[in-house]
């Protein structure tokens, strides 16, 4: 009898559950912080290049205004995709530098997710495509630069990612980037596949193995998994797992202070876009990417001056300024809004993702990009409310 009551009771409360947890998140206190978010690669309204910033925001509380938390479709600067072809641009290209200089004091923080932009085919047929296009919208423009500029020199927290200050962002304004922030991009970036089968894998990008055909005597002999990296110059280098790689896929490794700061594991797969960053010693370096060559795949990286191990994520926390870049396309993981609606729903997320996929990218913004995220945004909020003291 006992027995039956108490399974009942825990059906009800196990039904109850996500009631419970939406329940706790509704009235759960805003924290207001306004943060300038800048994407120029939204080929669709999900906004996937600034998705994962948005569930955290969300899911925190971390509201625009005193009412307003922050909606993907809505809360950015850059590409706006309308009906019927139709496109918006709302960037700060048009800025003036009294317009920048408003927005660097309104601001709480700048956060640049990506500058990569939209191409002709890709949006006019509304798919990816894996054949090189024309540049619609995209770079980091003089404006973009400018208010970074002024941004840093009000001390404010500047988050940057993959390809922020690389292909099709100028010449120009990506040295000027390098030596404001005192990185450098060696010209390289990578990203993992899990197949190089050109007639199994039909979303590897065509340009990728028609280079190498046309840089390698029409050849292209890889089937498995494994690496390419691309230069910018398209120069093309592939690793193949077995062949090149004892282990398929990236890793993040992340030593013990970090870990502890930033609640990440020690160990991250990552198989998505990458870019090969060198920093000077004014920054830190908190995580780096491991791949995991074998002799083979170690003298084709130094044929090519790639290095097995760099920086993932480079910070610059002091009191001079506050900057991060993140060396990898961090927050474009394909998670749906409606889980940031549930306060606790971390505690179910293995529920989410097999891990035993290599090419899963959801696994990497639950143990990684979240954790990590919300201690950043904790810490910078709790700075804020210091200072005003």
């Amino acid at each position: 009898m006992k027995r039956g009551i108490i399974s009942t009771i825990l059906f009800y409360l196990v039904i109850a559950l996500p009631l419970w947890m939406f329940v706790v998140w509704f009235f759960w206190p805003k924290t207001k912080l306004v943060i300038a978010i800048v994407d120029k690669t939204v080929l669709f309204k999900t906004g996937q290049e600034h998705a994962s910033l948005t569930w955290v925001l969300r899911n925190n509380k971390y509201s625009k205004t005193s009412k307003d938390l922050y909606k993907v479709g809505r809360d950015y600067f850059g590409f706006f995709p309308n009906k019927n072809k139709k496109y918006d641009l709302k960037g700060l290209e048009r800025a003036t530098d009294e317009d920048l200089e408003k927005l660097s004091r309104h601001s709480d923080m700048a956060y640049i997710t990506d500058t990569y932009g939209i191409y002709s085919k890709e949006w006019y047929l509304a798919k990816n495509i894996t054949e090189r296009q024309r540049l619609l919208y995209g770079g980091l423009s003089p404006q973009d630069m400018a208010f970074l500029k002024k941004m840093k020199q009000k001390k404010k927290l500047i988050i940057t990612e993959f390809n922020t200050f690389a292909t099709p962002t100028s010449n120009t304004v990506a040295r000027d980037f390098e030596q404001t922030f005192k990185i450098k991009w060696t010209g390289w970036v990578g990203k993992y596949f899990d197949s190089f089968d050109t007639v199994r894998n039909k979303e590897l990008p065509r340009w990728l193995v028609e280079n190498y055909k046309a840089q390698n005597n029409g050849k292209w002999p890889f089937k498995r998994s494994g690496i390419a990296f691309v230069s910018k110059s398209d120069k093309i280098v592939v690793l193949e797992y077995v062949n090149h790689l004892n282990g398929e896929v990236p890793y993040i490794l992340t030593r013990k202070e970090g870990r502890d700061r930033y609640n990440i594991p020690k160990e991250m797969k990552y198989p998505f876009w990458f870019d090969i960053i060198q920093t000077s010693r004014s920054n830190k370096i908190i995580s780096f990417y491991d791949l995991r060559v074998n002799d083979a795949g170690s003298k084709i990286l130094a044929d090519n001056n790639i290095p097995s191990q760099f920086p993932a994520i480079i910070e610059h926390y002091r009191n001079d300024y506050k900057f991060y870049y993140f060396c990898g396309d961090f927050a474009d993981n394909p998670i749906s809004q409606g889980g940031s609606y549930f306060k606790g729903i971390s505690l179910f997320r293995k529920l989410f993702y097999n891990d035993d996929i290599a090419a899963e990218r959801v696994s990497f913004f639950w143990e990684f990009y979240r954790p990590m995220i919300n201690k950043i945004l904790d810490d910078y909020d709790k700075d804020m409310k210091a200072e005003k003291e």
